[in-house]
């Protein structure tokens, strides 16, 4: 993922609800650039998410696993785990973001606690320097801006060292202003470009939830990273389709 966006592609991105690792084999099968599983809304256990990782792995996809907003335990042991990167939900001000990445970054940026003997480290079997320069080069930290308080400091939090994402989330930004849902509501768009705006401004990615058709006019916006579906919302739509089919049969 950070190898595409670092040379200036798009990259796509399924969500899961699902607590399954064949979820993520099937992702990556049909050719996803990552996969996004959740541990803020869903109750995925870690051994799940280390399955998920594993078959991701096996199809060249990242994962990035939004974490539960908690202790420095709750971000890193993902990373530890060997998923690509991490997605820090509800991100406030400019030292919430700062804390993010002292707890997820090693030195010089951060104080990340060093391991060594977990997936990322190969096991203590890579030298504990170049895991640590791998680390930092290689994973991604993703904030997630989707409340109206912080775009107040936008431009503090976007300036931040140290994470790579500002991804926009219009759900809970419709909600925290009084229009759940519309995400047609002026204020909701005028957001959405303001982060793509402050992120390319600061040296940072963007992204945002889309769908397909949505793509050209985003990536115009200044947008790289696209959530384009979930497991949950695919299979409804596909079960609903059948079933409508077959009753309209035996009707």
């Amino acid at each position: 993922m950070l190898r595409k966006l670092r040379a200036g592609q798009v990259v796509s991105c399924v969500k899961t609800n699902l607590v399954d690792g064949r979820i993520a084999e099937i992702a990556g099968i049909v050719g996803f650039d990552c996969f996004w599983t959740c541990m803020e809304h869903v109750p995925t256990d870690w051994s799940v998410v280390e399955h998920q990782i594993w078959a991701a792995k096996a199809h060249d996809m990242d994962v990035v696993v939004r974490v539960a907003r908690g202790s420095y335990s709750d971000y890193i042991r993902p990373l530890e785990m060997d998923a690509a990167g991490i997605m820090v939900p509800h991100v406030m001000s400019a030292e919430d973001a700062r804390a993010v990445v002292r707890m997820t970054c090693f030195q010089p940026t951060g104080r990340r606690p060093i391991d060594g003997g977990n997936a990322d480290g190969a096991f203590c079997q890579i030298d504990i320097e170049e895991c640590i320069r791998q680390a930092n080069e290689q994973r991604f930290i993703v904030l997630q801006v989707e409340d109206p308080e912080p775009f107040d400091e936008l431009d503090a939090i976007a300036a931040v060292e140290g994470y790579d994402m500002l991804l926009f989330g219009p759900g809970d930004f419709s909600h925290g202003i009084g229009v759940v849902g519309q995400m047609d509501d002026p204020r909701v768009v005028a957001a959405r470009q303001r982060v793509a705006q402050v992120a390319a401004a600061h040296g940072k990615f963007a992204g945002v939830l889309a769908v397909p058709q949505e793509v050209p006019a985003l990536v115009e916006m200044g947008y790289q990273f696209f959530s384009l579906a979930a497991d949950v919302l695919s299979l409804g739509t596909h079960w609903r389709q059948v079933i409508e089919e077959f009753n309209e049969q035996i009707s």
